[in-house]
């Protein structure tokens, strides 16, 4: 299917027309944000930010050959512009226009921890049977998402659309534009507490996402969140997990450790022995979920079991490096909470090798920061990690309750030659924090070693 034209999103916003009449026939050759990604045949789109402003870029972008713009503000006579009241509201109208011309299922992923891990393994799963369209990176927020669905073509045969949101009525205006036809819940945590209020207050929000659930629809549940338990829809809901009530059931775990994890999921149909290429017994339940939804969209069992075992992660989340010396890098610092560093730490621990965990703040933990940081530390304590490497303000509680195996560090930069000399000959070392902290830096220097 080709992409929408300028003409189309221009009826979907509702927009005033400045440039050519010719133009409005043309599909934009890519969607942007960022002036510096625009080029030939491009639509930018002119955001207003905290610390700058998209409109002040529009005669650069219209320099290097875009299309069209979206934007508040008129220009001179013949500029190629969509002008409207507001970019972000346009841009969710055009992306709602966008999806309505998909005659394919959409799966919405959400969840408080996990939603990418899910995502991926989504995607790898389906691609047993069909061609399929996942958002980008971690575009799954109020302008990842419509950027995604604007830009959309192509020939798919499915679509997953990570959605993540930390304020009330955030995912109201997420699930307008992606009127899924699933709704896949990875589970209930602490992630975006401090705006929340409380795990009741994150299920409230995030449970928005069944308010335009297809009536036909499906919900895909964490049969062993004990919050998730308590959603009543009247939609079908599918449970996944170990707990005997789930529908989707996991057995006979395997770990391998960071080699990857192995289980059987027993389901009412079919028996999948499923073996997952990542580290962690939380992997079963991105990998139950994907089971669960193959088996709605008709996938056989060998299908399922080859599309789980082609997962990836995504960037930095659990990916495993194996250096000179027997050394392991265990990447997980793109973001940071207490069940993830949690999930994290017990990856580490269950390795074999001198442990060394590089651990940074988690941040939007509002009255639970304190706890929760003291709490990694104490749990670094009692899983045995050689030493903790802790890194930010708020890490100081994680060395502080780690006592003796700890120290402490500032920022990334400072923590390197720390980190560096921790990382021996047959050590395994980890790095985990909220991306802000850019721990990537540790790891970006750590390979260098190799």
């Amino acid at each position: 299917m080709n992409g929408m034209t300028i003409g189309e999103m221009l009826r979907a916003c509702r927009g005033e027309w400045q440039g050519p009449e010719e133009t409005l026939t043309k599909a934009p050759s890519s969607i942007v944000t960022d002036s510096r990604q625009a080029g030939e045949g491009s639509l930018f789109l002119a955001l207003r930010g905290e610390k700058t402003d998209g409109h002040k870029y529009i005669p650069d972008v219209l320099q290097k050959g875009a299309l069209a713009v979206l934007c508040e503000e008129r220009g001179a006579a013949g500029e190629p512009r969509i002008v409207v009241p507001d970019t972000l509201a346009a841009m969710q109208q055009i992306a709602a226009a966008s999806r309505k011309r998909w005659d394919i299922p959409f799966i919405g992923v959400t969840g408080s921890v996990g939603k990418t891990t899910a995502k991926e393994m989504l995607a790898a799963a389906l691609s047993g049977k069909y061609e399929v369209f996942k958002t980008p990176g971690s575009m799954n927020g109020q302008i990842g998402i419509p950027v995604s669905l604007i830009g959309l073509h192509g020939e798919y045969d499915v679509a997953v659309i990570e959605m993540g949101v930390s304020l009330f009525g955030e995912m109201t205006r997420l699930t307008n534009m992606v009127h899924p036809d699933m709704a896949v819940f990875t589970n209930i945590g602490d992630a975006h507490i401090e705006f929340l209020g409380s795990r009741e207050g994150i299920l409230k929000a995030k449970s928005e996402i069944f308010e335009n659930l297809d009536a036909d629809g499906v919900a895909i549940l964490n049969g062993d969140d004990a919050l998730l338990d308590t959603v009543a829809l009247p939609q079908r809901i599918v449970r996944c997990g170990e707990s005997a009530h789930a529908d989707v059931r996991v057995s006979a775990l395997r770990d391998r450790g960071i080699d990857g994890i192995a289980c059987t999921v027993i389901t009412e149909r079919a028996e999948y022995q499923l073996n997952i290429p990542a580290p962690g017994r939380h992997m079963i339940y991105a990998a139950s979920l994907a089971a669960a939804v193959g088996e709605e969209l008709g996938l056989s069992v060998p299908e399922i079991e080859r599309g789980v075992a082609l997962y990836e992660p995504a960037g930095s989340r659990m990916r495993v490096h194996r250096l000179s010396g027997d050394r392991r890098l265990l990447d997980d610092c793109y973001n940071a909470n207490p069940q993830s560093m949690s999930a994290a730490l017990r990856v580490l621990a269950a390795s074999e090798g001198k442990k060394i965990a590089v651990l940074g703040d988690m941040k939007e933990l509002g009255e639970l920061t304190e706890s929760a940081h003291r709490a990694m530390g104490e749990l670094c304590a009692l899983l045995g990690i050689d030493r903790v490497i802790a890194v930010g303000e708020y890490a100081r509680g994680i060395a502080d309750a780690a006592h003796e195996s700890a120290e402490w560090y500032p920022d990334a930069e400072s923590a390197v030659d720390a980190a560096r000399a921790a990382f021996t000959e047959g050590s395994v070392l980890l790095c985990k924090a909220s991306h802000s902290m850019h721990l990537e830096k540790i790891v970006e220097e750590l390979l260098k070693t190799t």
